[in-house]
This record gives structure tokens, C-alpha cells and sequence, in this order.
């Protein structure tokens, strides 16, 4: 395998490793505190589905240009 290839994979996996961490960064917040961690648990869990609206509207207007 070459180094383009394996740079190229690696890539593919950053964004969802990425919004997997901030899931699991919201989840654990939520399940430790109150107050603050409310709070980073709620911009955590509501930044997830912001980034997929965004890549899909993204996506969509790419498509049609």
C-alpha cells in the first residue's frame, strides 16, 4: 500500500472519530454533573447534529454544481 493510500484512509476516518469523540465527550458530561457539565453536554450532543445538517447541505449543493 502506498503513502497516498494510507494518508487517504486515515483521512476518511478523522470526521467520524472526531463527532464520536464529542458524543462521547456530551454523553459522559451529562452522566457526571450538574451546572456546567449540563451545559458542555448540551453543546457536546447539539453540535452532532449541526455537523451533519451542515455536511448535508454541504453535499447537496456540491451535487448540484
Amino acid at each position: 500500500m502506498s503513502t497516498t493510500q494510507r494518508t487517504g484512509s486515515s483521512r476518511v476516518y478523522q470526521a467520524p472519530a472526531a463527532i464520536a469523540s464529542v458524543s462521547l465527550l456530551g454523553l459522559v458530561s451529562a452522566l457526571l454533573g450538574d451546572g456546567v457539565f449540563n451545559a458542555v453536554s448540551w453543546i457536546a450532543l447539539g453540535a452532532v447534529p449541526c455537523v451533519v445538517a451542515w455536511a448535508y447541505v454541504f453535499r447537496r449543493r456540491r451535487d448540484r454544481a
